[in-house]
């Protein structure tokens, strides 16, 4: 019965969190620690923990040098067959994963799924001191540090903190003098992409 759902199209399990519907109960459990932030799967080395079995898997081998899946191409190393796959795609070109919503396709499906809450206007990540919603967890951690204040990423210059790495990238061309963003008219030279777009801008 499980089977013929694939060829029938029939997702009768749906999430109260969001609008997403699944094939089986167990996909929609597993789908739900999004939303829960749920973690059952515990690393016993390190104590990290995920929210598959599977994600732990591929985690235990970070706790190992043996790299065994090797890229024909440009010689890169990976710890499971899986990365190898992904990364071979940068050589190809391939992005099998298609957006149903716009013309854009993806490598990974994890790609794909954050690309389509552009369309949906899926939040999953929610802020729990203020309540803010964000496509990405990533997103969500860094904006985390404007109730923390958390600034990880640190001049080695002069010491200043940021709560990104980007900022902390900007912020070093003070120090090296770099100036990236060139403009085509005059050739000056902006230390930031608004600074160069602002110039131009002014010279109409």
């Amino acid at each position: 019965m499980i089977h013929q759902r694939i060829h029938t199209g029939e997702r009768p399990f749906s999430c109260s969190h969001c609008t997403k519907t699944f094939r089986t109960l167990s996909h929609l459990r597993e789908h739900q620690r999004v939303h829960t932030r749920e973690r059952p799967f515990t690393c016993s080395v390190c104590g990290k923990r995920f929210t598959h079995s599977s994600s732990l898997l591929s985690h235990n081998l970070t706790h190992t040098q043996e790299r065994p899946f090797q890229c024909s191409d440009c010689g890169s190393s990976f710890k499971c067959s899986g990365d190898l796959m992904i990364h071979q795609r940068t050589h190809t070109g391939d992005r099998p994963f298609s957006c149903s919503h716009c013309t854009k396709r993806f490598r990974t499906s994890s790609n794909l799924r954050e690309h389509q809450r552009v369309h949906t206007g899926e939040r999953p990540f929610t802020c729990c001191v203020c309540g803010k919603g964000f496509t990405q967890l990533s997103s969500l951690q860094t904006h985390q540090r404007v109730h923390t204040g958390g600034r990880p990423f640190t001049c080695s210059v002069c010491g200043k903190g940021f709560t990104q790495s980007s900022s902390l990238r900007r912020h070093q061309r003070v120090h090296t003098g770099e100036r990236p963003f060139t403009c085509c008219v005059c050739g000056k030279g902006f230390t930031q992409l608004s600074s160069l777009q602002t110039h131009q801008r002014q010279l109409g």
